[in-house]
């Protein structure tokens, strides 16, 4: 991975956990729980674009589509981190 592709994801990831974050629970998480939620994000995102079959530019630059793709999987990983967390919380 270039130092350009490690920004890429950085920057990425930044926007996309905080635009999941505000869409999940109003509020973000921070820049380093952004980044981190983001960059998790893409991954999920990727892997279920890929799963679908649609088909995302490469992640080589900064693209609407590759923000587009991390936001939908960080918005998937909250909700299901979420759940999990709802979860242990009923148990109790």
């Amino acid at each position: 991975m270039s130092a350009e592709q490690l920004f890429s994801f950085i920057i990425i990831g930044a926007i996309a956990g905080a635009a999941a974050g505000n869409l999940m629970r109003g509020r973000d998480y921070g820049l380093l729980g952004n980044i981190l939620v983001g960059i998790v994000g893409a991954v999920i995102g990727v892997v279920l674009f890929d799963v679908l079959n649609i088909n995302m530019p490469d992640i080589a630059t900064i693209s609407l589509g590759d923000i587009l793709v991390a936001i939908v999987g960080a918005v998937i990983f909250i909700l299901i981190a979420s759940l999990a967390v709802g979860r242990r919380g009923r148990r109790r």
